[in-house]
């Protein structure tokens, strides 16, 4: 299942910046994604489709509380030889670390 990571930066609306990232991680909960808060970007689970549109949907978000700019970093990953998950991707590496 391809994983997406995303960072979303609104400009010009002061240092706090965490209840435009609470808007738009609601926009992943309303379609029952999973994913992965982190300090510095969200991580979700998903069909590709659906990763793209939500993913546009938290792009647009600070622009709908009043950001005059948004900056918005998306990296993906879609293996398609084997099924993965975020939980996986972990795991194997803690693994590995023992």
């Amino acid at each position: 299942m391809p994983i997406a990571e995303i960072t979303i930066v609104p400009v010009g609306v002061g240092s706090s910046v965490s209840d435009y990232v609470a808007e738009a991680l609601r926009k992943v909960r309303a379609r029952g994604l999973k994913y992965q808060l982190t300090p510095t970007s969200t991580i979700i689970e998903g069909e590709l489709d659906e990763l793209f549109q939500v993913l546009k949907e938290m792009h647009e978000s600070p622009f709908k509380k009043g950001a005059p700019r948004v900056l918005t970093v998306i990296k993906i990953d879609d293996r398609r030889d084997k099924s993965i998950t975020m939980e996986y991707k972990v795991r194997v590496v803690q693994e590995k670390l023992r």
